[in-house]
């Protein structure tokens, strides 16, 4: 099943976006990840992330976004995770 972990970073916490960075891409590189990317501001600024992933299920997705490297730093002041049904591409 395919699942949209939607995230939002606390204001002011793009340092710890930046010092993490290289640990969450890599997490997203070595799990099943569909899509990924970052939100960004008027600004051109990153302050959330869009991920999809396919999983067996909920529970496997808040795992994974338990592990995420950015959620272990503390970024998220908000993570919403969906089900997504992918109706083009």
């Amino acid at each position: 099943m395919l699942v949209s972990v939607i995230c939002t970073d606390k204001d002011g916490a793009i340092e710890t976006r930046k010092a993490n960075r290289d640990a969450h891409v890599a997490y997203l590189k070595a799990t099943n990840v569909v899509q990924a990317g970052p939100f960004l501001n008027a600004d051109g600024m990153m302050y959330g992330s869009l991920v999809i992933l396919d999983v067996e299920d909920m529970a496997a997705a808040q795992a994974w976004a338990t592990e995420d490297p950015y959620a272990k730093a503390g970024l998220f002041s908000d993570v919403r995770i969906e089900q997504w049904n992918r109706v083009i591409g």
